[in-house]
């Protein structure tokens, strides 16, 4: 069965080409390509400021791109606003996290269900199963939650809309030690289910390292290492990352 389900998926990927973005006159992007697989983690890795976040918000509409083309299951997508992509599977977590503090946990979960099918709004058994802890907490209000329960939460808010790319910004910032195991352990689980693609920025060399089967490095706004893990240089890589 789990061998069906990544050979029906396996043709569906994130395919982003020649993508240049501006903030007014600030270049933030410069002829940027990526392709991020079903079934696998693309990491994206780089020091701040160096466009990282940019790319994600172009992947998923929150910013219009100046030129280039994002395609995502072969649909050229670069048009379409962001609830559109998200209704074509497309799943963002923000740097930051974005939850809802007055809404509880139980209400911030359910605004997953905007942007599915009426008949598809429930809520998936696998996000407690995920993130047990959210099981008891569902009443509580998500400003409550610590840093480390709200990024938890977070993911699971974009799990609830079943997507087939999960992309997730910085999910480790900020949180402590065995949080940042648990999310590695979710990571790698949804990774071996062969049913999304995952597009991963990080900071922390060790954490892609651990999950990442392809790892890009950005710096001043373009690509400057992309490579199989098993390929790359790991001095090269902690080098750049640097600051």
């Amino acid at each position: 069965m789990a061998q069906a389900r990544r050979e029906r998926h396996s043709d569906m990927k994130l395919e982003v080409d020649n993508v240049d973005l501006r903030y007014g006159a600030a270049i933030a992007l410069r002829q940027v390509s990526l392709t991020a697989e079903t079934g696998a983690v693309t990491c994206l890795l780089g020091r701040n400021g160096v466009g990282k976040t940019s790319l994600l918000r172009a992947i998923v509409g929150a910013h219009p791109i100046i030129r280039g083309t994002i395609r995502w299951n072969g649909e050229d997508i670069t048009p379409l606003p962001t609830y559109e992509r998200a209704r074509r599977g497309i799943a963002w977590v923000p740097q930051g996290r974005d939850i809802f503090p007055l809404l509880s946990v139980r209400e911030n979960l359910e605004t997953g269900f905007a942007v599915l099918p009426r008949g598809q709004r429930r809520m998936p058994d696998e996000v407690f199963e995920l993130f047990p802890v959210l099981k008891t907490m569902l009443r509580r209000r998500g400003g409550d939650l610590s840093g480390g329960q709200q990024q938890q939460l977070a993911i699971a808010r974009a799990l609830v809309t079943r997507p087939k790319l999960l992309v997730l910004d910085e999910p480790t910032e900020g949180i402590q030690p065995s949080i940042i195991k648990d999310i590695g352990r979710v990571i790698a689980l949804l990774r071996s289910q062969g049913e999304m693609a995952i597009l991963l920025v990080e900071q922390y060399f060790d954490f892609a390292q651990e999950l990442a089967q392809t790892i890009v490095v950005m710096d001043r706004g373009e690509i400057v290492l992309s490579a199989p893990r098993e390929e790359l240089n790991e001095a090269d890589v902690r080098r750049r990352l640097s600051v």
